[in-house]
């Protein structure tokens, strides 16, 4: 048995969506939300608006991409994509995870559409780039949120390629380079990584998409929702953040709080490096000798830093039967979150069993080198 640790972390809050608030976050932050009046008044849409601005400096988005703020959280930006931009070429879809496979599961069975490609790994594996095919368009995460394996880089995506790129960045932009020359089409949603409140997506669509949106009109009925065109050109107020239903302004203003916290600790070179050291927390308390847990990833190169998910390899456990692993990895949850040092840290439910630990630009440092003695104390409980 260890010893029972007696330093916690201040802010137990490990979720991977939605993520912990930026540190120092409290309500005081929310004052100047634009409450009680219309979003398409000037003060209403001033604020979506600086929404927009915002992620276009520090994402470092090129003039020539539209931005716009869309419902439905991530999910509802990726369909929008996806239900207004596929149908003229065959598709390539990448999966290593959950949501990659809901992503198959809309282009096979719900548009549906003829000429789909899955291109699939296991948990933890990453699928064979070389699959893809440039001529075709292809729909893929950048990183597996609930498998904790990235896409390393771009360079498997030709830029010469005559198909659209969509990509799902939701835990991976704000804390990842992206490589928007490459990207046709990015989304993501508040409540990731920067830690803002939910039900808002974000959409980002390079001048190929636009030229896609506006030359193409799918065959089957578009959800008002889903358009953005009018009389087949790009509905340009819609990213000049006239958006298409009603938002929550106390939502935008905490997005807006976000936005500032980034500007003021160093833009995105800043995020980036708090993401990366709080991976760096766990890779060496992983490396430690005699270590229980081990990355679900199977390879370093393709480790996420924002949503780390976490094996459990040690002889006792691996010599279970798959659903005593299960209640075993439930049981260790639990323990962590009685003793208030990780909230939310349990597996995705349709992973293997283990820990998903948020290392994002807004998790403290600090808070995952209290936490680590806490994991070998909760396993040895066990």
């Amino acid at each position: 048995m260890s010893d029972k640790p007696t330093s916690k972390p201040n802010n137990p809050c490990f979720s991977s969506g939605p993520c912990a608030k930026r540190p120092g976050w409290s309500l005081q932050a929310l004052e100047g939300a634009a409450l009680g009046r219309s979003h398409r008044s000037s003060l209403g849409k001033a604020k979506l608006q600086e929404v927009i601005e915002r992620t276009r400096n520090i994402l470092q988005i090129p003039a020539d991409h539209r931005i716009a703020i869309v419902p439905a959280s991530d999910t509802g930006a990726v369909e929008m994509a996806m239900w207004s931009l596929l149908g003229p070429r065959g598709v390539d879809v990448l999966a290593w995870e959950s949501f990659g496979l809901g992503w198959v599961t809309d282009l096979t069975k719900q548009l549906p559409l003829p000429d789909v490609q899955a291109c699939l790994a296991d948990y933890g594996e990453l699928p064979d780039l070389t699959q893809v095919d440039a001529d075709r368009d292809v729909v893929f995460p950048w990183n597996g949120t609930t498998s904790g394996v990235c896409i390393p880089n771009g360079d498997w995506i030709s830029p010469d390629r005559g198909g659209l790129t969509i990509c799902d960045a939701t835990s991976a932009v704000f804390a990842m380079e992206l490589p928007w020359s490459k990207l046709d089409v990015v989304t993501w949603s508040w409540q990731k990584v920067m830690g803002g409140e939910g039900a808002h997506g974000m959409i980002v669509l390079g001048p190929r998409a636009v030229e896609r949106l506006e030359s193409y009109a799918p065959p089957w009925p578009m959800p008002k929702l889903f358009r953005m065109t009018k009389k087949g050109k790009l509905d340009e107020a819609l990213f000049q953040g006239s958006t298409i239903n009603t938002p929550s302004m106390l939502c935008v203003e905490d997005a807006l709080d976000g936005l500032r916290w980034a500007e003021q600790i160093g833009g995105l070179p800043a995020l980036i490096k708090r993401s990366q050291q709080n991976l760096g927390v766990l890779q060496q308390w992983i490396a430690g000798s005699g270590s229980w847990a081990a990355f679900l990833a199977a390879s370093e190169a393709n480790l996420s830093s924002t949503s780390i998910c976490l094996r459990i390899v040690d002889d006792w456990y691996t010599g279970l039967t798959g659903e005593e692993q299960g209640q075993q990895a439930k049981k260790l949850v639990k323990l962590l979150e009685s003793e208030t040092v990780a909230f939310d840290a349990g597996a995705y439910r349709d992973a293997p069993p283990g820990l998903r630990i948020w290392g994002g630009a807004t998790v403290e440092t600090a808070d995952l080198q209290a936490l680590t003695p806490w994991l070998d104390w909760a396993f040895a409980e066990l």
